[in-house]
C-alpha cells in the first residue's frame, strides 16, 4: 500500500508503469487482477458504488483485505480497472468500413448508451478518471474517426464529440438511475412512472406544470416507459445528426 499523500498525487493505474501482478509467494491459488476486477464489476453491478469496500470484495473472493492489496495498491486503482474493463464490454463498429457515418454513429451511441444503463455505477468513475485504460482509448479512437468523417472542419470537431457523447452520457446515466431506483422500489418502470405521476399531480406547483405541457406528453407517444424513452432518445440522436448535417454545410467543403 502506498501512503495517502502518495495516492492523491496519482493520476491514474494506467501511468504507474507497474508490472502486471500475478499470484506468488504463498498468495491465494486463482486469483489474480483480472479475477479481482472481474468479482468488482460483478459486485458494483449487485450493490452500487456506495456499498463497495475492499472488504466486501475480500470476502466475495474468500481472502483477507490484505491479500487484495498485493495485486492492487489502492481502492480507486481497483475502481479504475473496473472501469475500462466495462469499456470492453462495447462492440465498436470499424471506423475503416465502408459505411455511412451516421449509422455508425447510431450503433456507436446506442451501445454507449446500453453500457451506461447497465452499469450505473460507471457515470460517476467516468467523471473521476482519467479513462485512459486500452478498452477506454479504443472506444475512444474509433468515436474521432467516426466524427472525421462527418465532414466537419477541425475545429468543429471537439464540439460535435461533447454534442454526441455528453448527450448520451446523460441520457444513459438518468435511464440507468431510474432502473435502479425502479428495481429497489420492487416495481416496474411503468408502475414507478405512474406512482411518481400520481405524487406529482398531488402537488399544486407541479401539477400546474404537467398540466401547462399536456401537449407535449401528449403527442410524445409510445404506450411504455421504453416506449417513451426510445422515441425521445431516437429523435434527439437525430437532432443532433441534423445539426452536423447543417454545420456541414455551412462550412463548405473540407481543405484538402
Amino acid at each position: 500500500m502506498v501512503r495517502a499523500a502518495e495516492r492523491a498525487a496519482r493520476t491514474s493505474v494506467w501511468l504507474e508503469g507497474k508490472v502486471r501482478r500475478s499470484g506468488r509467494g504463498g498468495q491465494p491459488s486463482g486469483l489474480d487482477r483480472d479475477r479481482i476486477t472481474e468479482v468488482t464489476v460483478r459486485l458494483l453491478d449487485a450493490e452500487g458504488l456506495a456499498k463497495f469496500s475492499m472488504r466486501r470484495l475480500a470476502g466475495e473472493l474468500n481472502v483477507t483485505a490484505m491479500s487484495v492489496y498485493w495485486y492492487v495498491d489502492t481502492k480507486d486503482d481497483l475502481l479504475e480497472l473496473a472501469l475500462d474493463a466495462a469499456f470492453g464490454e462495447l462492440t465498436l463498429p470499424d471506423p475503416e468500413a465502408d459505411e455511412d457515418w451516421r449509422d455508425q454513429l447510431r450503433a456507436l451511441t446506442r451501445e454507449y448508451r446500453s453500457l451506461l444503463v447497465r452499469h450505473p455505477w460507471l457515470s460517476p468513475l467516468a467523471g473521476t478518471f482519467l479513462n485512459i485504460g486500452p478498452n477506454s482509448l479504443a472506444f475512444s479512437q474509433v468515436v474521432q474517426h467516426i466524427v472525421r468523417k462527418t465532414g466537419l472542419p477541425v475545429h468543429g470537431l471537439s464540439g460535435a464529440l461533447s454534442a454526441v457523447f455528453q448527450f448520451v452520457y446523460g441520457f444513459g446515466t438518468i435511464e440507468g438511475h431510474f432502473i435502479a431506483r425502479c428495481a429497489a422500489a420492487g416495481m416496474t418502470q411503468d408502475e414507478y412512472f405512474q406512482h411518481a405521476m400520481s405524487a406529482v399531480n398531488q402537488a399544486p406547483g407541479a401539477a400546474a406544470i404537467v398540466q401547462q405541457n399536456a401537449d407535449i406528453m401528449a403527442a410524445r407517444g409510445g404506450d411504455t416507459v421504453e416506449e417513451m424513452r426510445e422515441r425521445d432518445f431516437a429523435f434527439a440522436l437525430d437532432l443532433l445528426v441534423a445539426g452536423i448535417e447543417a454545420m456541414v454545410s455551412r462550412s463548405g467543403p473540407r481543405p484538402t
